[in-house]
């Protein structure tokens, strides 16, 4: 977990899951995988397994010790919906998530089907509440487009787009039912080069459709001097934030303790 993270839509990372596999050309160049893969071989470290597929249990309760509410990545450094991770221990996070309202989530995946199939079906709780968001990552048109199908396709109450690296023009891409779009370009070694036009097509989609549209970054080698002002602006819009009462520490610890005392291997029905 970092309690500040450096992604400029969010304030913290969560990460019961790490590592994952590559399923279409937005993961050529992973940067959790490149950062994971530096630890490779280090005895004792998080990552001492580079970036194989690692369930870290003892990461479920970690939303309850925070001292205040955040915004909270879902898995920055892995996807909860790779076909490894057991559907209990899916349903435990998204428990975690419903019991904690007072931090906002941000789901992110790739595998836009079988987000469809979790919350139509059992996830379905933790789908129509507002302070989970489900996302897809959308690259391009052949293999991002249809993710956006897919999320439309169930019943999350608040739907996001994470529309980097932005590879190519989408055109005019469907926006019904979506709720918040980020867009920006790949950075680091090999970046692939974003074309401004595609992404101001993408900004006036979303101003069509009334879309809160939040640019993150042009991206490039050294992202930092490209920034990200867009048009003569930034935009950090974003779908209102619900705010909930945040318990006393004594109620979130008593929480905490429960959720370690679980065993993810069921379906959690019960809590």
């Amino acid at each position: 977990m970092s309690e500040n993270s450096s992604i400029e839509w969010t304030d913290a990372t969560w990460n019961p899951v790490r590592g994952c596999t590559k399923i279409s050309p937005g993961c050529a160049h992973c940067y959790a995988e490149t950062f994971a893969e530096r630890f490779r071989g280090v005895a004792g470290h998080p990552y001492e397994q580079g970036f194989d597929l690692k369930l870290v249990p003892g990461k479920l309760a970690e939303p309850f010790v925070w001292t205040k509410p955040k915004m909270v990545f879902v898995n920055s450094m892995s996807d909860l919906f790779h076909k490894d991770v057991p559907a209990g221990y899916v349903e435990a996070v998204a428990r975690v998530m419903h019991m904690a309202d007072w931090h906002t989530y941000q789901v992110l995946t790739k595998r836009a089907d079988t987000l469809r199939q979790a919350l139509n079906g059992p996830l379905r709780f933790a789908a129509e509440v507002g302070h989970i968001w489900w996302g897809v990552s959308v690259e391009d048109r052949k293999y991002g487009l249809p993710r956006i199908d897919a999320l439309r396709d169930s019943p999350a109450r608040v739907r996001f787009l994470s529309v980097e690296p932005l590879l190519e023009d989408l055109g005019d891409v469907d926006l019904a039912g979506i709720h918040w779009v980020i867009a920006g370009g790949e950075s680091g070694p090999g970046a692939r080069k974003m074309e401004e036009a595609w992404v101001l097509r993408l900004r006036d989609r979303c101003r069509e459709a009334g879309v809160p549209f939040f640019f993150k970054q042009w991206g490039g080698v050294r992202k930092s001097r490209t920034g990200r002002m867009l048009d003569g602006r930034t935009y950090d819009e974003r779908p209102p934030i619900l705010d909930r009462p945040m318990p006393s520490k004594a109620v979130r610890m008593e929480l905490a303790g429960q959720v370690n005392g679980w065993n993810w291997e069921m379906r959690l029905r019960e809590v």
